[in-house]
């Protein structure tokens, strides 16, 4: 039964977004909120200019009226199906604003970082006190062992760190035709797989919403691209994925089973670090993907490759958690 329903709740995701998108893609091109490139990117990236950006909105539409009516049919709606929702709507709101300054100033500056900072600050904060109410456990578990240990005082800022840390790594993934759909499919996947296994169906639930929402932009967004989801997207996804980990408990195998997102962070503090100490760079621009850009590597070579990067992390996340 259960297997029924996130099957039927990842096709009605994927329907609306397909559907959906060639309706959205022209309004957005007709009110010209193209994506403004960085002249300090790569020069392969000019011909993207004036592509549409914000169809993030259409992965957030698909996933939150699939979750919203399945789970109401199925299971009634709970307070971490609320929860999941007010975190990608609300890190969604965060990047739209920071979209919309972008695309209505024609710069590729949106809210400043403290703005930004702020907004996912309140987010996050709500979703902490949501989870105080429902008596959340302050311990966390470590993958692959049996070992837990409780960091009491510290959870809170746990909490804020992860899913500031989250959508700030996704939103760095999102360079390149594909990539970040791609990669957050396979992580939303794996996630849908450990949720259902902990037997947390809501949750399992709203992960294959999140799946089905972002392969139906994906037949959009694979290369050529005709539409981006920005940060719109992007911080909508990276603080879905961490407040579904803080959820199920597994908060430490977020960082396995967002591996590609870690690296793509890491690739980037690396090279700041790099340059403000030694003056020099240690990849030819970051983040990662743009590295291998730069050495030759054809767009959807990169692309498929860190998929493949993400499925076996992916894979790993499951196997410590499931059958180690």
């Amino acid at each position: 039964m259960i297997e029924q329903v996130l099957l039927f709740t990842l096709l009605a995701s994927f329907l609306i977004a397909v559907l959906s998108s060639p309706f959205f893609i022209p309004f957005l091109r007709r009110l010209k909120f193209g994506q403004s490139i960085r002249e300090e990117g790569p020069k392969s990236h000019q011909k993207k200019s004036g592509t549409p950006t914000m169809g993030g909105i259409i992965i957030i539409v698909a996933l939150a009226l699939a979750t919203y009516i399945m789970t109401l049919k199925f299971f009634g709606m709970k307070t971490e199906t609320y929860m999941l929702l007010l975190v990608t709507v609300g890190y969604g709101i965060v990047g739209f604003l920071d979209d919309f300054i972008k695309v209505a100033k024609k710069r590729n500056l949106g809210l400043t970082s403290r703005q930004k900072l702020v907004g996912q600050l309140v987010i996050a904060a709500i979703f902490y006190i949501g989870l105080i109410k429902t008596g959340f456990s302050t311990e966390i578990s470590v993958p692959g062992t049996e070992f837990s240990f409780d960091v009491g005082w510290f959870y809170p800022v746990l909490v804020v760190v992860m899913l500031i840390g989250a959508s700030n790594a996704v939103n760095l993934t999102d360079g390149l035709d594909g990539l970040l759909a791609g990669t957050a499919a396979i992580a939303f996947g794996a996630f849908a797989v450990l949720a259902s296994n902990l037997h947390h169906y809501e949750t399992a639930l709203f992960s294959v919403a999140v799946v089905g929402g972002v392969l139906g932009f994906l037949v959009f967004n694979a290369h050529p691209a005709k539409v981006f989801m920005g940060d719109t997207g992007s911080l909508a996804l990276g603080g879905a994925i961490s407040a579904i980990a803080i959820i199920l408990k597994l908060e430490l195998l977020l960082v396995i089973i967002g591996g590609v997102f870690v690296i793509e962070t890491l690739s980037v503090m690396l090279q700041v670090a790099s340059f403000k100490t030694r003056g020099k760079r240690i990849f030819k621009m970051s983040p990662l993907h743009h590295h291998y850009e730069l050495s030759g590597w054809s767009e959807w070579r990169i692309v498929v490759t860190f998929w493949g990067v993400g499925l076996l992390f992916a894979a790993l996340g499951i196997y410590l958690e499931v059958w180690v």
